[in-house]
């Protein structure tokens, strides 16, 4: 019998509509906290996706200040504004609202306004000490499911991307609006969906923690994704594909938060701190080629998924299946449809092959040629 650990965020609350009455979801994770800091980004401020939860929020007494700087692929410049503007507000809780870069800048955010302990010691495996402050996350796109997962990415320097790993980052709470992405842009619904995808391909096939629960999990969100993303492409509007979007992108990010990512996330990861692709999109693009490469090693595995949601068991099945996904709703295939050129490939690998969170995670071991044979397969 395999020993397992699995983790996950305490409550849930997934209702269409949730984010108007946040207030009354909110106040068991807040632990009596009335001073609110709200991280998220000028995009959801513009779109007006945060205004009903602040007006709600505001008329049941709660003191909130938003910070609205947060970035794609944050820096730690970002991180550490918010922590000054939080601490100078007096923040007792922190709301993270919006895509996987708000959640994640929220959660490190409540980390280090909850203790004493440097960002820079925080990289890493099981690095924090905490304590945190109260953290509730609501996303607005389905695809990071960041709001479950105990890992956070951050840019350091100019490009690298490096993660933070630990049980204090689940959240006390996680909201599920779909209402919250009814509005989201067709490319953006894609990309993220896919992205959610690969999160539970690379769980199910997690080398080093795959597990019994994060399994289920998996196939459960695959089933889910992949009946609703093209569904919810055709039609934006479509609240219950919508909703099973975001459970699905849940369910994911369950599995992977207790059975990590793999090759896939290494190599979309310089893609993102690079040349600043989004992170749903940089999955999608690498895909196709780690799992051609993976498939001498987890053949039973792709399979497996592969049938599980209708498909021809195979991994050619699946490898097929997620590149004709890809070209139906419309997302890019290539390297030099973003912009990296041939010159581009030896750093990107480079970064990739120093991965030492991520890589032993993969079913097959991935040197630097393979990395860069990878690239140029889809340049």
């Amino acid at each position: 019998m395999t020993s397992f650990q699995f983790r996950t965020v305490p409550h849930i609350v997934s209702a269409p509509g949730a984010a108007p009455e946040l207030a009354r979801h909110a106040a068991p994770a807040l632990k009596g906290a009335r001073r609110l800091l709200v991280v998220t980004d000028k995009g959801v401020m513009g779109l007006g996706l945060l205004n009903s939860a602040l007006e709600g929020l505001k008329a049941d007494g709660f003191q909130v200040h938003v910070y609205d700087k947060v970035v794609a692929d944050p820096p730690e410049s970002v991180i550490e504004e918010a922590v000054t503007e939080g601490r100078g507000f007096g923040a007792e809780a922190v709301i993270g609202f919006g895509g996987g870069s708000p959640m994640d800048t929220a959660k490190v955010v409540a980390l280090l306004l909850g203790s004493d302990q440097p960002l820079a010691d925080m990289y890493g495996m099981d690095r924090v000490k905490g304590p945190r402050l109260p953290l509730i996350l609501i996303p607005t796109t389905a695809g990071t499911g960041s709001e479950v997962t105990s890992v956070a990415v951050i840019t350091t320097g100019a490009t690298s991307k490096r993660g933070i790993a630990a049980a204090p980052l689940y959240a006390d709470m996680a909201v599920l609006d779909a209402d919250l992405t009814l509005g989201l842009p067709k490319h953006i619904t894609a990309a993220t969906g896919i992205d959610a995808m690969v999160h539970a391909i690379e769980a199910f096939t997690g080398k080093r923690f795959k597990n019994p629960v994060s399994d289920a999990l998996a196939l459960a969100a695959l089933r889910m994704l992949h009946a609703n993303l093209e569904r919810v492409c055709q039609d934006g509007s479509d609240r219950e594909a919508r909703a099973g979007m975001l459970l699905g992108a849940m369910l994911a990010g369950q599995a992977f938060s207790n059975s990590p990512v793999g090759g896939v996330h290494a190599m979309a990861y310089p893609l993102g701190g690079m040349f600043h692709v989004p992170h749903g999109l940089s999955n999608s693009v690498v895909l196709p080629p780690v799992l051609r490469f993976n498939a001498s090693a987890a053949e039973p595995l792709y399979a497996e998924i592969a049938g599980h949601i209708g498909l021809h068991a195979s991994s050619a099945g699946l490898i097929e299946e997620m590149e004709r996904i890809a070209d139906a709703v419309g997302i890019e295939r290539r390297l030099s449809q973003l912009g990296i050129s041939h010159n581009d490939i030896p750093a990107m690998a480079e970064d990739v092959a120093a991965n030492d969170r991520l890589l032993p995670n993969n079913p097959r071991p991935m040197a630097y040629g393979d990395i860069v044979a990878m690239y140029e397969e889809i340049l």
